[in-house]
C-alpha cells in the first residue's frame, strides 16, 4: 500500500527532523524540503490519474473544458497555496505563510469570477 510507504517516510523525517532542527536547523528546512518533494513524486501518478478521470468525466457530461480547467486551476492554487504556507510555518515565518494564504485566497478569487458570472447568467435565463 502506498499509504503505508508515505507515513513510513514521513514518520523517518519527522524523527530525524527533530534532531536536525536542534543541531542544524538549516539541514532541517532542506530535509523538510526534500520529504515533501518525494512525497509529491510517489503520489504524482495517482494525481494524473485522477486528473484524466475528471477531464472524461467532463467530455462525457459535456461541460466546457474551460469550467473544468478554472476548478483544476484553483485546486492546483490551493494546494500550492497551502503547501508553501506550511514550509513558511516550518521555519516560524507565520505572517509570511499567513501572506501566502492569503495570496492563495485572492487567485482563487480571481479565477472564480468567470463561473460566478455564468452561474448568475444562467440563474437570470431561468427568472
Amino acid at each position: 500500500m502506498e499509504i503505508m510507504q508515505v507515513v513510513g517516510l514521513a514518520i523517518v523525517a519527522a524523527v530525524l527532523l527533530v534532531i536536525l532542527r536542534r543541531q542544524r536547523p538549516e539541514m532541517a528546512v532542506v530535509l523538510s524540503l526534500v520529504v515533501g518533494l518525494a512525497i509529491f513524486f510517489m503520489v504524482a501518478q495517482r494525481l494524473l490519474a485522477i486528473l484524466e478521470f475528471l477531464r472524461e468525466l467532463a467530455a462525457r457530461a459535456r461541460v466546457d473544458s474551460l469550467y473544468l480547467n478554472t476548478i483544476l486551476k484553483i485546486v492546483g492554487i490551493a494546494y500550492i497555496a497551502e503547501i508553501g504556507a506550511q514550509v513558511c510555518r516550518d521555519v516560524e515565518e507565520t505572517s509570511v505563510a499567513a501572506k501566502v494564504e492569503l495570496a492563495g485566497k485572492v487567485l482563487i478569487l480571481a479565477l472564480a469570477i468567470p463561473i460566478v458570472m455564468a452561474i448568475l447568467e444562467a440563474i437570470l435565463r431561468v427568472l
